[in-house]
Order: structure tokens, then sequence, then C-alpha cells
């Protein structure tokens, strides 16, 4: 949690001095947020055959993040212990070192907008099912809109962002 503070001020920081020179503050800015995004780890658990899994864990990777894929014997089991309920679940969980979980196919982009700021009383964010376009489930130009749901302790969900395009990924 410490980390996770210490880089909020690194970014906050960078966006003031945007104010005094611009040029340089968007580099800073930049390397704060790849600071951000690198220095995230999360374990990822999957069926060890599932392909689209393997496309979701590269698009975390290609946003910075570390990713540990592991291939537990009872992956609905891991799910119950993390308190995800059936109706938010989809192929894989991943779950960070401050041990929030990003349940299926939710964009980075959301998953590090979480980070930053995580919500109160929640555990982390979900993309329930498989949405057609959605990070790791492209199929040539098609799209489905869907929801990234906010996940709370006490088992229910509101919703988090709409997701009505690809390019809001």
């Amino acid at each position: 949690m410490k980390s996770i503070l210490i880089k909020v001020i690194l970014i906050t920081v960078a966006f003031f001095i945007s104010a005094c020179s611009e040029n340089n503050a968007s580099n800073e800015i930049s390397e704060a947020k790849k600071t951000l995004d690198i220095n995230q780890t999360m374990t990822v658990y999957k069926s060890p055959s599932c392909g689209c899994c393997g496309d979701w864990i590269e698009h975390i990777e290609n946003a910075g993040s570390k990713v540990i894929v592991e291939h537990p014997n009872d992956l609905s089991a891991l799910k119950d212990k993390l308190n995800i309920g059936a109706q938010y679940r989809s192929c894989h969980t991943a779950v960070t070192k401050q041990g929030y979980v990003f349940e299926g196919h939710v964009p980075a982009r959301y998953i590090q907008q979480f980070l930053t700021n995580p919500v109160a009383d929640s555990i982390g964010l979900s993309v329930p099912g498989m949405p057609v376009g959605s990070p790791g489930m492209e199929v040539g130009n098609k799209f489905m809109p869907y929801q990234v749901r906010l996940l709370k302790k006490d088992g229910s969900s509101e919703l988090y962002a709409l997701v009505e395009d690809a390019s809001q990924q």
C-alpha cells in the first residue's frame, strides 16, 4: 500500500510540474505512469489450455504489468475463496500483491485506474463472461458492448465503466 501511495504522489507531482513546463512535465508524467505500470505484479489463475487468457495476459503485459501464471486444480474453489460471485465470473482471475482481484477480460486502463484510486470496501473489478472484442477476445472487427463491474466486499457489485466501443479499452 505504501508503494502505491508513493507512486500516486509521484504522478501528482509530475502533474503539477506540467503547469510550469509543458514538454518536460509530459515526459515526467509518462515516466511516472510507466513506473506505476511496470511495478505492478499480478498472479493470473487460469486453465492451461485457455488461449484467450493468454491473449489477455499479453494485453496486460503490454500495458507494463508483470504477470505470474498459475494453473490451479480447482479454479472455481479459488474464485469462491476470493469472494467472486458466480454471476461475475469469467475464464481467468488476476490477483495483485495487495489482494485486489480482476476477474475476466478487464482492460488494462481500468485496472490501472482502479489501482491508482482503489474504491473503499471493494475487492476489484470484473468483466463477467467473455464479451467479443474485449482484450483477449478480439474477433476481427466484431465488438459487443460490455460492463466493467466494481466488486464489493459484501458480494454485491456496481457499474464501474460501460465500454461501448473498442476505443474505450
